[in-house]
């Protein structure tokens, strides 16, 4: 039997799901349909991402038999703004499709790519916009460490790397910080670091902690952000501007031992997040409406 799923914003997880036979995306209500006294159509299954409540997504999720969100708090939030039993909305983080690749082997070809010394320690930062991203915080944070062999890489699309330039004039950043811009494979850099920090303000579950995680990087993010969820008390910053971070993040540099220790707990905990299983998780909901 077909079900039929709605969506705002197509990830590849849905992307994925629409490839299979029993799963149909619905028609969406043309203006003709809208205008006629035709009675709406909803879908099965609705996937609500992102903070906006209008009459249509409210219409949607009390509707839908089942409503699929992407974090705890997105639920939380969910069922504060619209009256729909519990058990209706499941829990269902992003999904990561990443290459398996030797991370040895990827650091080697990007060091050298870049012209990085590879016995440093990287430290990453990237994000859709920088500004909400957190780029300011992320860079008085690593100007701010008192370990020296490392380094710190900022990667964007060239619009944004050339506006960044302007504003680091105001920082001493010496050899400490590397701006990398239209990186062919995004991938490849996370593959690369030791830790990954993302000072963000937007509250929406970046991907990009999990994929840090999925290539064993150490990671930190804001208490703010959903993907909050998926690391431990000492991974989160209160705020962007956590002044403790710094002091956390020297004294990891410094402990191989610890640093091994997140990088492969890490790793273990991402893996149960990649496509597969998160599409499995998926069609089980589905097959239980």
């Amino acid at each position: 039997m077909q079900k039929t799923i709605n969506y705002k914003n197509k990830t590849k997880l849905i992307s994925k799901l629409l490839e299979q036979e029993n799963i149909v995306e619905l028609d969406k209500h043309s203006m003709l349909k809208k205008l006629s006294l035709k009675k709406k159509e909803f879908a099965d299954i609705f996937f609500h991402t992102g903070q906006v409540f209008d009459k249509e997504t409210i219409e949607n999720i009390q509707n839908a038999k089942k409503v699929i969100v992407s974090a705890k708090i997105a639920k939380k939030e969910l069922l504060q703004k619209v009256d729909v039993p519990a058990e209706k909305v499941e829990i269902v983080y992003p999904a990561i499709n990443m290459e398996d690749r030797k991370a040895k082997e990827v650091r080697a070809e990007v060091c050298e790519k870049l012209g990085i010394d590879s016995k440093k320690k990287i430290v990453f930062f990237t994000g859709r916009n920088l500004k909400s991203s957190g780029v300011i915080e992320f860079i008085n944070m690593v100007m701010k460490l008192n370990f020296n062999n490392m380094l710190a890489i900022i990667a964007a699309d060239k619009k944004q790397i050339y506006n960044l330039k302007f504003k680091l004039s105001k920082f001493d950043v010496e050899d400490k910080l590397l701006l990398v811009e239209d990186y062919e494979n995004i991938n490849d850099l996370f593959l690369a670091s030791d830790v990954f920090v993302l000072p963000s303000y937007n509250q929406n579950f970046a991907t990009n902690i999990l994929k840090a995680m999925y290539c064993k990087c150490a990671v930190f993010t804001t208490a703010n952000n959903a993907a909050r969820e998926v690391i431990d008390v000492f991974s989160t910053m209160e705020t962007p501007q956590d002044g403790s971070m710094q002091f956390k993040i020297d004294a990891l540099l410094q402990n191989k031992a610890d640093m091994k220790l997140i990088k492969k707990q890490n790793r273990k905990i991402a893996k149960e997040y990649t496509l597969d299983k998160q599409l499995k998780k998926v069609q089980d909901i589905i097959e239980s409406v």
